[in-house]
């Protein structure tokens, strides 16, 4: 079973500290993925688990954050999307990451930050040297292996991005249909672990208190992203956020 922390925030109060890394995260979180598309809960993992009392708490804040950001971009750009191309694979998502939520239960938090530092190192290498060289036609086939890996690290890791967008890329002949497939797959998906989250206990009061506050930094963070997007190079950009992540996936693996 999970272990509780002594850090973090707990069901009553937050300390001023704890309250300005997490907004600093959260508008940063949200800042890159309004900039590139996605990337809000990479960044924000490599810190929630540590500002929460269990690691479960710290997925369940990412996908509701999550979900709220998406939520507006996807209802924005409603008119872009193809729902039969979208609900087959949010289908094998939902059911793969029901069970995945429920094996976080399962693992205790240490273990899970390990395998969690392990798998930002991978992502920011595939994405820093792979992703570009990598061409991928849509198909059933394709459906459901991403979606089966998509809905694996979504409910263990709050991070169902990158798998997804591979097939979102391939599918989608403009980058506005690219943006409303990946963001209303973000919305929904997001929306169901936290359900799924609900139930196996780990939307609490201190859950609770950290979107309240984390909210606020993702409002900032989306708005500035909106202003600057086009005057920061996206490859710059998200190369320096390949390399944060390495980093963060090392000292999560020597924690």
């Amino acid at each position: 079973m999970t272990t509780k922390g002594k850090s973090g925030t707990s069901g009553k109060k937050m300390e001023i500290g704890t309250v300005a890394i997490l907004l600093a995260f959260c508008c940063m979180g949200s800042f890159i993925q309004r900039v590139s598309g996605f990337g809000f809960g990479i960044f924000v993992m490599t810190m929630f688990p540590y500002l929460l009392p269990s690691y479960g708490e710290a997925t369940a804040l990412s996908g509701m954050l999550a979900c709220s950001m998406s939520l507006v971009v996807a209802f924005r750009m409603r008119k872009y999307i193809v729902w039969k191309e979208v609900l087959p694979l949010l289908g094998i998502f939902t059911v793969v990451s029901f069970f995945a939520v429920g094996a976080v239960a399962n693992f205790d938090d240490k273990f899970l930050k390990h395998i969690l530092g392990a798998i930002l190192i991978v992502i920011s290498i595939y994405f820093f040297f792979i992703s570009e060289k990598i061409k991928l036609k849509p198909s059933l086939l394709a459906q459901v292996g991403l979606g089966t890996l998509s809905g694996i690290m979504g409910g263990l890791f709050a991070m169902q991005g990158p798998p997804s967008l591979l097939y979102f890329l391939a599918s989608c002949e403009t980058k506005e249909k690219y943006i409303a497939h990946s963001q209303v797959y973000f919305a929904l998906g997001n929306l169901m672990m936290t359900f799924f989250r609900a139930g196996n206990g780990f939307v609490t009061p201190a859950v609770g208190i950290a979107y309240g506050c984390g909210i606020v930094g993702v409002i900032i963070g989306t708005a500035i992203g909106g202003k600057v997007f086009k005057k920061i190079p996206h490859k710059v950009l998200k190369k320096i956020v390949y390399v944060y992540m390495a980093i963060s996936g090392i000292v999560a693996l020597l924690a």
